[in-house]
């Protein structure tokens, strides 16, 4: 959809860029300085062959006129919203992986405390309580280490190839 009023505001700035007057203008092109003065509030559009003359004398493509916006002001937004998305998605990617860090992370902590503490409880029963006790979380803090490991292994090889 043609948004006059943002084509308006754009012929502004590039008449402002040019140092250029509406009447000075309106002279150049052959119409009035009221014409120019209601293209630039949105009013009304040039016609055709005035557009393409006023795109000639300000350097720009029609298209870029009728967008109300320069290319690269266009490839700028272009490039913020792909960036946005691909940021989005590689946050959607991280919180699986990051969760289950956290969730080994605190099985693993809780693993090493339990088996701290029943190592104190074997040393300080003499033999009256098995190793066992303190062996199993022992194995178990290992485990959720290993697990922990392989995730940021899996994490780091998806970041990679990802090419972040």
């Amino acid at each position: 959809m043609i948004d006059q009023e943002k084509i308006g505001g754009f012929l502004r700035d590039l008449r402002k860029e040019k140092g250029q007057t509406q009447e000075a203008l309106s002279e150049m092109f052959g119409v009035s300085s009221r014409s120019v003065s209601r293209w630039e509030n949105g009013k009304t559009m040039p016609d055709l062959a005035t557009l393409v003359e006023l795109a000639d004398y300000y350097g720009v493509d029609i298209k870029e006129i009728i967008d109300g916006e320069r290319k690269s002001d266009i490839m700028e937004k272009e490039e913020k919203e792909t960036l946005l998305k691909v940021a989005e998605y590689v946050d959607k990617q991280k919180r699986p992986a990051i969760l289950r860090a956290v969730i080994m992370f605190a099985l693993e902590m809780m693993c090493a405390g339990y088996t701290i503490a029943m190592g104190i409880m074997v040393l300080n029963s003499d033999g009256k309580i098995s190793a066992g006790y303190a062996v199993v979380p022992m194995i178990l803090t290992f485990v959720f280490t290993v697990l922990l490991m392989i995730n940021a292994k899996e994490y780091a090889k998806g970041y990679i190839k990802n090419g972040q």
